[in-house]
């Protein structure tokens, strides 16, 4: 049996609410294909252990399936959908949220890498055998709960020297770093969150991450692969859809709630991004919902808690 089999075997037993002791690994299962979904990412990193899943962020578009590890570095807006599971063979894969403070103790325990020019916010690559046997012992932890007050610090830290070490460790050297560039345009991500309803000067939130509008516009683009307009547009879209799936309000009601001054460019942006107008996407979805066949992907925030 492969390292892969024992870690879908384990997988397969914890999949579904978290250990309280261990609240930022995932282990997570479908046994069903998906349609694609509209999601939110938080930083995290994961792997597939069986089936397939497709990504779409921008333009572009990228599939990850077993022993492959997935790197998201930044609260990334994105298309997703498992297009490879059954019921006897389901789709299986475990994720960490990623803590900052943990990487940054790593890197200081490191040499002194220097901070590279930064690129996108996420990436895929194959897993190492290392990396896959880090997965495997963090994971067995689940099965002896009475280890991780001892053990779960050692093989997180192992699991991320592992991922630091990989394709993509300057992108976690970005999360480490308060400073790093990646920092900056994370830092505005989030206050354009906190203010989606609002009509907003980009000038002026370049200005809060120290950058000319310029700079900014090409940086922002670099990590989230669409403009910071389009992220705003996108944040109140998933709010509104969010807002409708339970009952908030008319479609007229939350777009004007969300920040659209227009209903009719809501309806037409709102089904553009999901498919469907407001009233079918949503009816679509809370029958999804009442037959618990939606699912909340790896290192995303579901739509409705």
């Amino acid at each position: 049996m492969s390292e892969l089999d024992d870690i879908r075997d384990t997988a397969l037993r914890h999949a579904g609410p978290r250990n309280p002791q261990l609240p930022r690994l995932v282990a997570y299962t479908l046994d069903h294909t998906t349609e694609i979904d509209p999601l939110v990412y938080d930083p995290a990193a994961s792997m597939v252990v069986q089936g397939t899943q497709r990504m779409f962020i921008g333009n572009q578009m990228f599939e990850y399936g077993p022993g492959q590890s997935m790197i998201m570095a930044a609260e990334i807006a994105a298309l997703g959908q498992v297009c490879e599971a059954s019921p006897d063979k389901p789709f299986v894969a475990v994720g960490l949220f990623l803590d900052p403070a943990l990487l940054s103790d790593l890197i200081l325990e490191m040499e002194a890498l220097p901070e590279l020019p930064i690129g996108s916010g996420y990436g895929v690559s194959p897993a190492s055998a290392s990396l896959v046997s880090a997965w495997r012992r963090l994971l067995e932890l689940l099965d002896r709960p009475a280890e991780i007050p001892v053990m779960a610090q050692p093989l997180e830290h192992e699991l991320m020297f592992r991922l630091l070490m990989g394709p993509h460790g300057a992108l976690l050297r970005q999360i480490a770093g308060a400073g790093s560039r990646l920092s900056h345009i994370r830092r505005a991500m989030a206050w354009i969150r906190d203010h989606y309803t609002e009509h907003v000067d980009f000038k002026e939130v370049a200005a809060l991450a120290g950058m000319s509008t310029s700079v900014f516009y090409d940086r922002f683009k670099a990590v989230a692969a669409v403009s910071p307009l389009q992220y705003q547009k996108y944040i109140r879209l998933h709010e509104a859809r969010r807002r409708l799936i339970a009952n908030q309000g008319t479609a007229a009601e939350t777009a004007f709630a969300v920040g659209y001054e227009s209903a009719s460019q809501f309806s037409r942006e709102y089904k553009r991004l999901f498919g469907a107008p407001p009233g079918q996407d949503t009816d679509r979805a809370r029958s999804g919902l009442e037959g618990n066949s939606r699912p909340v992907s790896l290192g995303a925030r579901p739509d409705v808690d």
